[in-house]
């Protein structure tokens, strides 16, 4: 065996060119997915290991024996033992890049959902409320536009300017945050700031310690009433209790949320139970149009073949000489 994807099921339905892999390295064995008693024998005799979400362990990388490379199918490696990997020199690269017009796209279809109030008149229209109308055009529910209105923007990355590249073809105006607690460099703002200014506040920046619940109510209760909140970055950077609880009171407008900090979500998850009318969820699909998929699978597909040949690739870790 010289390559195994775990979690194949994660990223295709059926729907992809998978040929683009095989073209790089082969043979490969495909899994759906693959839970943890099943992962130490599924890479056993794997060159190449491919996850998406599926947590390789120190216990599945000594498993390996033969094990070249491991690839990370996302931009994300927090699922992947990198002392573990670095201490067999066992190098790790990631795709970057992919998503980038599926994100940013999502993220205003969110906006505007949010805006026009979308789900507010599509219900309205389903129980019969425009046709009892005595109006050509029922006014139940305010509708706002995006011009003119300030987009905070908090982590200014590949994604971040994507979003702030289609933020000024709506008219908006851009805050860029700066990092919270540091002075703000030129073209940015404080942190706090833009929380206090924006109309829409959207979050694209990485999980990590220091970015942990970076939002939680403390900021929350710095943002305007007439705020919108949208996250398709990491539910870990938002404290959910905090986001339910200003939702619930109507601290803010509104927010849209495309992630959780547990992800698929227990059937105990409160924001799903008792999901405010004043907030939208989307199953983390911000990333997953059909074209985004398939240029993760392309690149993974490059990271493989330049690995081999010895050319540059999307690195992680450098092995430990």
């Amino acid at each position: 065996m010289r390559a195994v994807f775990l979690d194949l099921g994660s990223v295709t339905r059926g729907d992809l060119d998978c040929t683009v892999l095989e073209q790089a390295i082969s043979p490969w064995q495909y899994y759906q997915d693959s839970c943890e008693q099943e992962i130490v024998e599924r890479v056993s005799e794997a060159e190449v290991i491919v996850s998406n979400k599926v947590f390789l362990s120190r216990a599945a990388i000594t498993a390996a024996h033969r094990l070249k490379l491991i690839c990370v199918a996302a931009t994300g490696y927090n699922n992947i033992d990198l002392v573990a990997s670095a201490e067999r020199n066992i190098p790790v690269c990631n795709v970057r890049g992919y998503a980038t017009p599926s994100v940013a796209q999502h993220v205003f279809m969110l906006m505007l959902n949010l805006a026009r109030r979308f789900v507010e008149y599509q219900e309205l229209v389903k129980r019969g409320g425009w046709q009892a109308s005595p109006f050509f055009c029922p006014l139940d529910f305010g509708i706002q536009e995006l011009s003119g209105k300030a987009l905070g923007i908090i982590g200014f990355g590949e994604l971040g300017k994507a979003v702030a590249q289609i933020a000024q073809a709506f008219g908006m105006q851009l805050l860029i945050a700066e990092h919270k607690d540091k002075p703000p460099r030129p073209g940015r703002m404080a942190f706090d700031e833009v929380i206090r200014q924006a109309d829409f506040i959207t979050l694209h920046c990485p999980l990590s310690q220091k970015t942990h619940h970076l939002i939680s109510r403390r900021e929350f209760e710095l943002m305007k009433p007439s705020a919108y909140f949208i996250n398709t970055a990491r539910g870990g950077l938002v404290n959910e209790a905090d986001l339910l609880h200003c939702l619930s009171t109507d601290r803010i407008a509104g927010a849209a949320i495309d992630v959780l900090q547990q992800e698929p979500p227990g059937k105990d998850n409160l924001i799903l139970q008792q999901q405010p009318a004043n907030l939208i969820v989307t199953p983390h699909i911000a990333w997953a149009s059909r074209e985004s998929r398939q240029r993760l699978l392309d690149h993974l597909a490059d990271n493989i073949r330049n690995f081999f040949q010895h050319k540059p690739f999307n690195q992680i870790t450098d092995a430990l000489r």
